[in-house]
């Protein structure tokens, strides 16, 4: 048995091995654990993590994670993406809805929309599509005026472009 320093603190009734449900979320949020879809996989379905995911390979669908998705430079993905935040290296076809930060980086590709909080662009990356900038990024509508145009960088809530952006 291995002792740690939350168990000290668990009551005389309760074995120090049972976590309470408090240390057990604080665990799941404070886990690192990735999956990984390695370069040379092809997965064609859906596609969920209960944490973070990395895709280097091919991957056709939908792809659902609680977590951060990130899209490596070699990845091909032609799919929709629910996650907390997303960055994308690689190619990206598809829909992409995120509670917090989409982030495209340098040499990345996307053609399809973007629901955020945060958009980030960074030079060399090229997006094709409608992004709509959602403080809370649930659903995929905004309230925000039409025709504001996203030239890279980071952009503010409530800003919605159409338009293809090269950076």
């Amino acid at each position: 048995m291995i002792w740690k320093r939350e168990d000290a603190a668990a009551p005389a009734d309760q074995p120090a091995t049972a976590p309470t449900p408090e240390r057990k979320d604080t665990a799941m949020a404070d886990n690192d654990e990735v999956t990984i879809v390695g370069a040379t996989a092809k997965l064609d379905g859906n596609l969920v993590s209960a944490g973070n995911l990395r895709i280097d390979g091919q991957v056709k669908g939908q792809i659902n994670a609680d977590g951060d998705v990130a899209l490596s430079p070699q990845s091909q993905v032609d799919a929709d993406i629910r996650a907390q935040n997303v960055s994308v290296a690689g190619r990206f076809k598809g829909n992409i809805l995120v509670k917090g930060k989409a982030h495209l980086a340098r040499g990345g590709r996307i053609d399809g929309n973007i629901t955020s909080k945060t958009l980030v662009v960074e030079e060399g990356g090229t997006f094709h599509g409608q992004s709509i900038m959602d403080a809370g990024a649930s659903s995929g509508a905004s309230s925000a005026p039409a025709g504001s145009q996203h030239k890279g960088g980071s952009a503010d809530a409530g800003t919605k472009a159409t338009d293809e952006v090269k950076v």
